[in-house]
């Protein structure tokens, strides 16, 4: 199943203002506010799952009480982690199914990528709500069946939300808001940058299996994505934030620069974006283990000024009126705890706007679009991406059901 075919018009759409206020309405609920408790599963207990687990648990307003790993051993871990009945800790290929019939109301995905659109799927089907990591998929076709699931989510009443932390931070909300009111005058260019260290990627063994853990997935373009589409996309992210929309193209060119390599994802890159009024979104980054700081940078240059923002840094504007803006939380814990307890807000409200959805699926096929034009070192538009719709399928056999 691939999904419908979907225009670089029919996402337009950026987060502004006060569509971004409303992703975060409440930052932290507090446990004595909570009146109902949400019967949660986690699918993928490791490290970023293990922690969202914790998150979950410590906001209150949850119950956890299922928990899928395809490793036996991860599953029942947790399982004693966080006190889960033995018999709703499931593992293998399809202990995800397993999981979604125990009776969970909501579930959190946490998986590698590739699992991501089947995950979805069968999540939507069996009218949970649904709590998904990025990136959403690792090639158009999957991108594109999150985006048909999410849809129909919001039709079945059910809410749906994409975990990017960057537009959960106030500071950054505020900063995107002032460029759209003009502070710094019309754009000219936004450039984004993500660099961080490689993760191991020892030789292949005669099933996918010892990929699947300890973020060695990231390597392989069929299991994570590769490093553009997985780590980037929060850079770039915040880029179509800035820029209000989705590029009508892209050109770049990568390589694979880091020592050893076994998987197949390039790690040096650099991409430009060009969009219909003009606007060009520059974005480049590397995964070497070469000492270099890690950065997930984003400066937006104005006629009168600019924005500058940082994942791990600061939000500040200078222009005719400079704004100090201020120093962002440790986003990776504060904005997941944000995103879960906006999501469970919205649980109870029975708000099933679902306002993540559309943005996180522009920004997953705006580095996918990057990834492209950076394989073939050359022109590729976000319609011809749409339209070609290129699949990419690791080898799984092998695996445990």
């Amino acid at each position: 199943m691939t999904g419908p075919s979907i225009t670089r018009r029919g996402f337009m759409g950026g987060v502004a203002g006060a569509a971004a206020a409303q992703m975060v309405r409440t930052v932290v609920a507090q446990t004595a506010d909570i009146g109902t408790k949400i019967k949660a599963g986690v699918i993928g207990l490791g490290g970023r799952g293990n922690m969202i687990a914790q998150l979950v648990e410590a906001h209150g307003g949850y119950e956890l009480t299922a928990v899928a790993d395809y490793f036996p051993g991860v599953a029942e871990e947790a399982g004693r982690q966080f006190s889960i009945p033995e018999k709703n800790r499931f593992s293998g290929l399809m202990g995800y199914r397993r999981l979604l019939e125990s009776g969970v109301e909501a579930v959190f995905l946490e998986t590698p990528p590739y699992c991501f659109p089947d995950h979805v799927e069968a999540a939507v089907e069996a009218g949970v709500h649904v709590y998904l990591a990025k990136p959403v998929a690792c090639d158009v076709p999957g991108c594109l069946r999150v985006a048909e699931a999410a849809k129909r989510a919001k039709d079945a009443g059910r809410c749906f939300l994409i975990d990017f932390q960057t537009r959960t931070d106030p500071f950054f909300i505020e900063g995107v808001d002032r460029v759209r009111r003009g502070e710094i005058g019309p754009l000219g260019l936004v450039s984004s940058l993500y660099t961080d260290e490689s993760f191991s990627d020892p030789p292949l063994t005669d099933t996918v299996e010892s990929r699947l853990q300890h973020l060695i997935w990231v390597n392989d373009d069929g299991l994570g994505g590769g490093y553009l589409v997985n780590a980037g996309i929060h850079a770039v992210d915040v880029a179509l934030w800035l820029a209000g929309g989705v590029p009508v193209s892209a050109v770049g060119a990568s390589r694979v620069a880091r020592s050893d390599p076994h998987g197949d994802s390039h790690d040096v890159y650099s991409v430009t974006y060009e969009f219909a009024d003009g606007l060009i979104v520059n974005h480049r980054g590397e995964h070497l283990r070469n000492k270099f700081d890690f950065h997930c940078d984003c400066v937006a240059h104005g006629r009168d000024g600019y924005l500058e923002c940082g994942y791990s840094n600061s939000v500040a504007l200078h222009g005719k009126q400079d704004w100090p803006g201020g120093k962002v939380e440790d986003l990776y814990v504060a904005g997941a705890r944000r995103n879960i307890a906006s999501f469970h807000t919205a649980v109870v409200n029975k708000d099933a706007s679902n306002p993540t959805v559309e943005p996180s699926i522009n920004a997953n096929l705006a580095v996918m679009l990057g990834r492209e034009a950076c394989l073939r070192r050359s022109r590729v538009t976000w319609d011809e991406m749409i339209k070609e719709s290129r699949r990419i399928e690791p080898d799984l056999r092998g695996l445990k059901a």
